[in-house]
């Protein structure tokens, strides 16, 4: 008889502030996403603490009081590890590394270590290995915990600071050796883009979860792996697509997040560079979740960032199937109705209505209302692919069903 494999998970905490600059509501919806990449790395969440400041406390992040509360928990619960929401200061990890005495990841740090377990290819690897090294340069001294129970003296204080003066040489040359091995993988991407062809290439870009490899599976009927977790794709995938008989060239690219850490915009060039050099954007949103409109906002941050914001876009507002409106009573007069009560056919009538007809709605894992999405991804596909040769015009006509 088999055995079922019991996943074991981390015992941890999450810890964040409302500040003059992030409110309450919106603390809990990034605290709710913590959560969410906590488990997608294999933690399971005990606890959450939280607290009002105008402005992070620049030594440990909370107030002495609150950390104190913190510390008592984690002694007490035997916690391993705890993640804070924001991106600390090296001064700000080794002063809470301290206090606490146990492990203490910050948001950003714990998205590139979800990276580094997802990545697959030699590619993803490298990408994923010189972020963690930027991020790891200035954090170098709080990892000599060793040293804390050397209190000085006689032969003491030499031997420590050049072991981290030649740990810092070493990660610098690392660093230097990923930066040459990346300049070489962009040069190779590079060609392969070239060598594509004159095929009209699209790109799915999107908040992370919300369903671009399921889709990408639907549309080019291959086997891209998709998992309900953060950061399921990082390997940039790239499929021809034939509907009806226009060719395109599909490519699923790594999910954007909220607060996303700097080092892997950068690190992450050639694989952003699918979406520079794609000539029409599908945007999928996750109409389901409560915060699509701020997921909607990340996504076109990220792209202005990335100099793609003036792209031709497709809103795909996918899992139209799991989308539920919130309970609304109208003889409560202390509820204001507001857009999480909206049904999904009031959604339309909103800025959705707008878009002059470049949006659609679906759900990619039922294929719910997927024969119109085609069309339109079609229609679209045509009009750059014509605009580019009018000569072909006459080799594909006016989508059919059934196509």
């Amino acid at each position: 008889m088999l055995e079922t494999e019991q996943i074991e998970y981390e015992k941890c905490i999450l810890v964040g502030v409302t500040t003059r600059h992030q409110s309450e509501d919106k603390m809990n919806e990034y605290l709710d996403e913590l959560e969410f990449l906590a488990y997608t790395a294999g933690g399971e969440v005990t606890k959450r603490f939280t607290q009002k400041l105008d402005m992070p406390n620049p030594k440990t992040f909370l107030g002495a009081g609150k950390m104190e509360d913190v510390k008592a928990y984690v002694d007490q619960h035997d916690i391993g590890t705890v993640i804070f929401d924001d991106e600390l200061s090296p001064g700000q990890q080794r002063n809470i590394e301290k206090l606490l005495a146990c492990k203490i990841v910050d948001r950003t740090y714990l998205i590139l270590d979800i990276f580094a377990q997802r990545a697959q290819t030699s590619y993803a690897r490298t990408q994923v290995e010189l972020a963690q090294y930027q991020y790891l340069l200035p954090r170098l001294t709080g990892l000599w915990t060793h040293l804390e129970r050397q209190r000085g003296g006689i032969g003491m204080r030499g031997p420590g600071e050049t072991e981290i003066e030649t740990d810092r040489r070493i990660v610098r040359d690392r660093i230097t050796l990923l930066k040459a091995k990346m300049a070489t993988i962009d040069k190779q991407m590079a060609t392969q883009r070239g060598n594509r062809g004159a095929l009209v290439r699209v790109a799915l870009v999107g908040y992370t979860n919300v369903g671009k490899s399921t889709l990408m599976n639907a549309l080019s009927k291959s086997e891209v792996f998709a998992e309900n977790k953060l950061f399921a794709t990082l390997d940039t995938t790239v499929r021809k697509v034939v509907i009806g008989n226009l060719p395109f060239l599909l490519s699923d690219t790594v999910g954007f997040i909220r607060k996303l850490p700097t080092q892997l915009v950068d690190s992450f060039k050639s694989t952003l560079d699918e979406v520079r050099e794609a000539d029409l954007l599908l945007h999928v949103v996750d109409i389901s979740h409560p915060q699509f409109e701020d997921h909607i906002a990340s996504v076109n941050q990220i792209l202005d960032e990335i100099k793609s914001a003036d792209k031709p876009v497709l809103m795909v507002f996918n899992k139209i199937d799991a989308y539920q409106p919130e309970d609304y009573d109208e003889e409560d007069l202390m509820v204001e109705r507001a857009p999480v009560h909206y049904s999904l056919e009031e959604w339309k009538q909103t800025w959705m209505a707008r878009t002059n007809g470049d949006s659609i709605f679906i759900s990619a894992l039922n294929k719910d209302n997927f024969e119109s999405f085609r069309k339109k991804v079609y229609e679209r596909v045509r009009e750059i692919h014509v605009t580019r040769f009018p000569y072909n015009s006459f080799l594909y006509p006016e989508y059919e069903d059934g196509f």
